[in-house]
């Protein structure tokens, strides 16, 4: 299966790829036998994914990357780079090419110290693949010290390095940096696509790939995780009772607690497996002998103090992340009812609620709709701007009942 069926929707991007991974194979063969190379080449040095969440930017720097490892031997009779099959494209998908560094964070942001090592890497020629990829999947979250030590090395790169950085939009990435890259959008994929892939590759029931799709609109790691999560299923369900139990002050304060207190729970059990297996392998690293309660060797106690600041604020983001993703379901019952309202001809998300959604279509109209979708927006930035998660909560739920 070629690297590029993983690419859902995206056929102008895909295409675009593909003419770069096929230009940078014949540089590599030019540079390899000492042939002149191409004198025009849609490759670059450095490129960047942008898109909104679910459009699979990280999918497609991943499928790039692929591509341009690829060693299939049909690229000699004319076949396309990223068979999905040869070593290069296999390990490259599956993380475990040697040229191939793919950077994802669990934390609010990448800093200087990750940044330096990177670039450090990215000035090594290739060991055993054509090219050396540097994947960042979270670009946006690079802080200002850390973007400016990438700039150095995106302006003057290795002859054979590649930088794929992937960000939300374009505003989220410093400017001096996307000057320098080539620049690629990606859409929303079509529901039925996204559908037709969690069947196609997930094995999962037409009727309920359709569902989750359609409930996730077009985000395809969402779907996947609705269609085949039950726990996922219950929560989200949770959510899109909240807009029936914010008619009085003390039904709002509670579904905000109730709110906040899910996200913490959703951190602490995502954490605890990880931060226990992180923890017991630096002690043994350490030299500590084994149990919880043994004491570590002398000077090594400022290495587990960072280690344990680096797991509060993994913590940190993925009780954010789970609130923000609890809003993003509201969002979408918001738009459902303002779809009601308008008479419009677009296909409702949260089907399985209509009841619910008509019930809060006719109690309000478009304007105090508006409002609330507003008050959504303006919680998930508060939140951005580390405003405490209850007060940011609290002060949506007190919105929505006012509308």
């Amino acid at each position: 299966m070629p690297v590029w069926d993983d690419l859902v929707g995206q056929e102008r991007v895909q295409k675009q790829l593909a003419a770069a991974a096929r230009d940078a194979d014949a540089l590599v063969t030019a540079i390899t036998d000492g042939t002149a190379p191409p004198a025009a080449s849609k490759m670059t040095h450095a490129w960047l994914f942008t898109g909104p969440p679910g459009s699979g930017r990280s999918t497609a720097a991943r499928a790039f990357a692929a591509a341009l490892q690829c060693t299939s031997p049909d690229r000699a009779l004319g076949g396309e780079p990223g068979c999905g099959f040869c070593d290069g494209c296999h390990t490259t998908v599956i993380g475990t090419h040697a040229d191939v560094e793919i950077v994802r964070t669990d934390l609010l942001s990448i800093g200087v110290k990750e940044t330096r090592d990177l670039v450090r890497r990215a000035q090594l020629s290739p060991a055993v693949g054509r090219w050396q990829v540097i994947v960042l999947e979270d670009a946006d979250r690079l802080t200002e010290g850390a973007g400016n030590v990438l700039l150095k090395a995106v302006e003057e790169p290795a002859p054979r390095t590649v930088w794929l950085l992937c960000a939300p939009s374009l505003e989220d990435v410093l400017p001096t940096i996307r000057s320098r890259c080539r620049h690629l959008t990606l859409r929303t994929p079509p529901v039925d696509a996204v559908a037709e892939v969690l069947v196609r590759r997930d094995g999962i029931e037409p009727a309920v790939a359709a569902a989750a799709a359609r409930a996730t609109q077009g985000h395809i790691g969402r779907a996947r995780r609705l269609a085949t999560d039950e726990a996922a299923r219950s929560r989200r369900a949770t959510v899109l009772k909240l807009p029936l139990r914010v008619d009085d002050v003390g039904g709002c304060l509670k579904a905000a607690q109730e709110l906040v207190d899910a996200a913490s729970e959703d951190a602490k059990q995502v954490a605890e497996e990880v931060d226990t297996k992180e923890t017991e392998e630096l002690r043994a690293a350490l030299g500590a002998q084994a149990g919880a309660g043994s004491r570590m060797p002398r000077g090594t106690a400022g290495v587990m103090k960072e280690l344990e600041d680096r797991q509060k604020r993994r913590r940190t983001r993925t009780q954010r992340d789970t609130l923000d993703l609890a809003l993003t379901d509201l969002t979408g019952f918001y738009r459902d009812v303002l779809a009601l309202q308008l008479g419009s001809s677009v296909a409702i998300a949260n089907e399985e609620i209509r009841p619910d959604l008509d019930r809060i279509a006719r109690a309000s109209g478009p304007e105090r709709t508006l409002r609330r979708i507003e008050a959504i927006i303006a919680c998930r930035e508060a939140l951005d701007r580390n405003v405490a998660p209850l007060l940011a909560v609290e002060a949506m739920t007190m919105s929505l009942r006012a509308g």
